[in-house]
């Protein structure tokens, strides 16, 4: 009797191990899945990215706005008989430095046709 409840257990052990860790083992349908779920991430972001690449390409194939605003914001591209003025942080003029605390006099601006002498 012994014997044969040996032979069983042999026997279900044998039937258990393509199960768990032969070639279509639990473990191996676990990691694909896991791999399936990332190439899918992966997949949304790359479907995200050309759905805006052909939203942008619609646009330059239809409209000037697009190409106008391209032109002016990656070529520094105006139009003709336009102004352009640029505005450099750097070389704006410092406000005098005051000292925390000190009173400031603030007077209203008169326009000088109001202005009694």
């Amino acid at each position: 009797m012994k014997a044969l409840t040996l032979i069983f257990v042999i026997l279900i052990a044998l039937l258990q191990y393509p199960l768990w860790l032969g070639k279509g083992s639990w473990l191996r349908v676990w990691d694909l899945n896991r791999q399936i779920s990332e190439q899918q991430e992966a997949n949304a972001r790359l479907k995200a990215r050309n759905d805006s690449v052909d939203a942008e390409v619609r646009d330059l194939k239809q409209g000037f706005a697009a190409i106008e605003e391209r032109a002016r914001s990656e070529l520094g591209m105006i139009k003709q008989d336009e102004v352009f003025y640029q505005v450099l942080e750097g070389m704006l003029p410092a406000a005098p430095a005051v000292p925390a605390g000190a009173a400031v006099e603030t007077r209203p601006v008169v326009p000088s046709a109001q202005r009694s002498n």
